[in-house]
Order: C-alpha cells, then sequence, then structure tokens
C-alpha cells in the first residue's frame, strides 16, 4: 500500500476559522495534519453606508467588481436586507478575482463576465484597461485593500465608486492558538492572502514567538502573497499554480514530498 505524500506532516492553516474546511480537507485527503490557527476574523466594516447606498442605484453602474467570496456573501445579504433583487438591478457586466469568487457569484442567479487569468488584481487591470473609458463601476471588497485596481481603472477613465463590505481582523485567541500551535511543531505554513501573512506576524509579536519560523518552509497562494512574506523576510519556498486552493495544497505536496 503506498503511503500518502504528506502522511503525518503538520501544515499550518492560516485562513479564517469559517473558511479553512476546503484547505484542511485537503490537506488531510493526503495525509496532513492540518494545524488551524486563524489570523483572520471577518468583521463589519466601519459603515455599511457606502455599500447600502451603491446598491440602491446598482443598475446605473457598467460593472460590478468584485474581489473575494466574503465580498459576494455581504452584498447578498445586505441586498437581501434592503429588499433589492441582484437579478433585477445587476449591473450590465460583472468582475470577480479567482473562481471560487466567480461560483459564489453565479450561486446568486447572476452571470460572470471577466476572471483574468491571473487570480490578482493586476491581472484584472490588464483585462479591464483599454475597455472602461467613461464607465461607472462598483468595486466591492475589504476595507484597507490595496488601491492599485481602482487608481488604475480612474486612470484608464473610468469613475470608481468603492464599497468596503467587510474587514479583516485579528482574533483574540491567536497569539495563544499560534504558541500552542508551534510547541507541537509544524513542518509548513500555508498563506491565503497577504492579511494572513500579515497578521500572523502580528499574533507571533504578540505570543513573545520569533517571526519568521525558523526552519519552517512558508508557502503563498499567489504573487501578492508571495511579495508580502518576502517583505516579512520569510520568502516562499513555493507558490500556487494556479493561485487558488488546489493550486496551494499541489504546492505544499511539491515542498513537504520531495
Amino acid at each position: 500500500m503506498t503511503s500518502l505524500p504528506l502522511a503525518g506532516r503538520r501544515v499550518l492553516v492560516t485562513r479564517a476559522a469559517k473558511q479553512s474546511g476546503k484547505l484542511s480537507e485537503g490537506l488531510r485527503s493526503l495525509g496532513a495534519i492540518p494545524v488551524e490557527v486563524p489570523v483572520l476574523e471577518i468583521r463589519p466594516p466601519a459603515s455599511f453606508a457606502p455599500l447600502d447606498a451603491a446598491l440602491q442605484r446598482l443598475a446605473s453602474y457598467d460593472w460590478l467588481i468584485l474581489t473575494s467570496t466574503n465580498a459576494v456573501h455581504v452584498l447578498a445579504e445586505r441586498a437581501s436586507r434592503a429588499g433589492i433583487s441582484l437579478q433585477a438591478s445587476a449591473p450590465a457586466q460583472v468582475a470577480v478575482v479567482g473562481a471560487s469568487t466567480a461560483a459564489e457569484v453565479e450561486k446568486l442567479g447572476l452571470k460572470v463576465d471577466l476572471i483574468p487569468a491571473q487570480f490578482v488584481a493586476e491581472s484584472l487591470i490588464a483585462e479591464l484597461e483599454g475597455k472602461v473609458a467613461g464607465n461607472r463601476i462598483l468595486l466591492v471588497r475589504a476595507a484597507v485593500a490595496r488601491d492599485i485596481l481602482p487608481d488604475a481603472l480612474r486612470a484608464a477613465g473610468a469613475t470608481v465608486d468603492i464599497a468596503d463590505a467587510y474587514q479583516n481582523a485579528l482574533p483574540e485567541s491567536a497569539a495563544v492558538q499560534l504558541r500552542a500551535a508551534l510547541q507541537q511543531g509544524i513542518d509548513a505554513a500555508t498563506f491565503t492572502s497577504s492579511s494572513s501573512a500579515t497578521h500572523l506576524a502580528e499574533a507571533a509579536k504578540q505570543a513573545g514567538i520569533a517571526f519568521p519560523f525558523a526552519g519552517v518552509p512558508a508557502v503563498s497562494i499567489g504573487p501578492i502573497t508571495s511579495q508580502t512574506l518576502s517583505d516579512l523576510n520569510w520568502p516562499p519556498a513555493a507558490e500556487a499554480s494556479p493561485s487558488d486552493i488546489p493550486g496551494l495544497i499541489a504546492a505544499v505536496t511539491q515542498v513537504l514530498a520531495s
């Protein structure tokens, strides 16, 4: 009987508690032991007013851009609260970053018109530039996100309204959980966003743990997360390709099974 490629390997999973399932299950299916230390907690933004106001005039936009599954879920919830039918009032075109985000949009009965080849803002910019001059765009995203996307779209001649759907916070229990996880040892650490990297660094600081973790390879979901890890002096040992959860699991396998 052939042993599983990650048998017995302990892999740190830093996703929000409600979102860790797919990654943990995929690692477990290969024999790994997922060590879940959520360093992201999804909380409401400072105000829903910009999003609620945008929903009232949703049909007036040429494009709706959604950057994460969290943004999709909040959009749907706020529309439902206001009695707004997304199918009846959605903009002419919808763009998303990532296949999982597209799947959640389609569950709402909306058609996704554009998914960039790479699941990062830069790839979306490359595909929209030249197509959005004079357009009105609603960008629904996390608070404190990078401004590269709205800045580039405005430079291309579009009018862009930004509506924060949620914010990422560090859970109060993260430092304690991280200390316990490292005491038992981990073989690799996975990162699904830049926020997961910066928040893990903050959790380590609160726990009095040296960061990055000596001898532990970091595995990144994509180029932006990889850059953030490099900025934190923890260049990833591998990067997912494509930039999604199955790609991340394959990258972990590449690092630990080689």
